[in-house]
């Protein structure tokens, strides 16, 4: 070892040069009474000038205890990044630290939840899990779960999520009332709501008699699954077949893409066709022409996430809950009236 590397200052190291006992260093930690106000103040001041921090980890641990909650969330989905944020400051409230873990191509979800229980965390919050819900239920039963945007009917885990079929039936209804007749839906295939999703706008179709004009496309929650879709719609168009008016993409990411080759292609959106996604992350507003999407509140169903893991961790063994929060249509700049309607 290099000789001039320092060693991190230990709580003895403070008790030497304060002159105290290692004991009144750690009664002073603690915030416990048993030192003058003068002492305290000594310590606290040797402390900081030798660069000394309590390791509060090791101490929770030798508890039995961490006080951590661990987040698996995936790398590329905005939508998670504005759940995290919500997050942190709630737990931190609540006296909790927060440890990610990401899924990635290369990483699938076991992998980071088993790292997280791997550092000791006492609970999972789940952002977006495809898991099977054999796989969730069983994790469950062995460590406090919370899933977050997907729900596992009979798993033992609690969730959050938006009333999907609201969000859905809002934005459809939007779409009518500016005169849309074929409006097509981008499939968010095994993402998080996208069976509700999809279960309300063939509803909404039929509720608006359109039956006849309902078309689901195959897709993720991706950009590239947007891309691919205008491509193919742009290619039909060439063969002699109408665009449709309006699109509603499974998710914010998958309409971004699909107006990047909308206005590749010269497509003006939304006089030739409108565009809506889904969950109102915080990039929406900010592209060039802002997104009309179904809004979920990231911040609050973040806070609902946390506070069930807690409950559960201090309060015992309880039934598996469910938080069910109102999503909002926001209507921006990629909506409007059908081109049959401008005429």
């Amino acid at each position: 070892m290099d000789a001039s590397a320092k060693q991190r200052p230990t709580m003895a190291d403070v008790a030497a040069k304060a002159g105290v006992s290692r004991a009144l260093v750690s009664i002073i930690f603690r915030g416990q009474p048993g030192a003058s106000q003068e002492t305290r103040e000594r310590v606290l001041r040797v402390a900081d000038e030798i660069g000394y921090h309590p390791d509060n980890a090791a101490r929770l641990l030798a508890r039995g205890r961490s006080r951590t909650l661990g987040v698996m969330f995936t790398v590329h989905q905005t939508f998670h990044s504005d759940l995290i944020a919500g997050i942190y400051p709630e737990a931190e409230r609540l006296g909790y630290d927060v440890l990610l873990s990401a899924a990635t191509q290369s990483r699938d979800e076991a992998k980071a939840i088993e790292a997280l229980l791997g550092h000791r965390c006492e609970a999972v919050i789940l952002l977006g899990s495809d898991a099977e819900a054999a796989y969730l239920d069983d994790l469950g039963r062995r460590t406090v779960t919370v899933s977050v945007s997907r729900r596992v009917p009979h798993a033992h885990v609690d969730f959050v999520h938006s009333a999907e079929g609201k969000g859905v039936r809002q934005a459809m209804d939007h779409l009518v009332e500016l005169g849309h007749r074929r409006i097509l839906h981008i499939d968010g295939g095994r993402g998080p709501g996208s069976a509700d999703r999809r279960r309300a706008y063939r509803a909404a179709m039929r509720r608006h008699g359109l039956e006849s004009e309902m078309r689901v496309v195959p897709g993720d929650h991706t950009e590239l699954s947007g891309i691919e879709t205008g491509q193919s719609l742009l290619a039909e168009r060439d063969r002699g077949q109408p665009l449709p008016t309006a699109v509603l993409a499974g998710n914010d990411r998958c309409a971004w893409g699909l107006l990047m080759s909308l206005t590749r292609a010269g497509v003006d959106v939304p006089r030739d066709m409108s565009v809506v996604g889904y969950d109102d992350s915080h990039l929406s507003h900010l592209m060039p022409i802002g997104l009309t999407t179904v809004r979920q509140d990231a911040v609050l169903m973040a806070e609902h996430a946390v506070r069930f893991a807690v409950e559960r961790l201090e309060g015992g063994d309880v039934a598996p809950r469910e938080a069910v929060l109102d999503p909002k249509l926001v209507v921006r700049g990629t909506s409007g009236p059908a081109p049959e309607s401008q005429a």
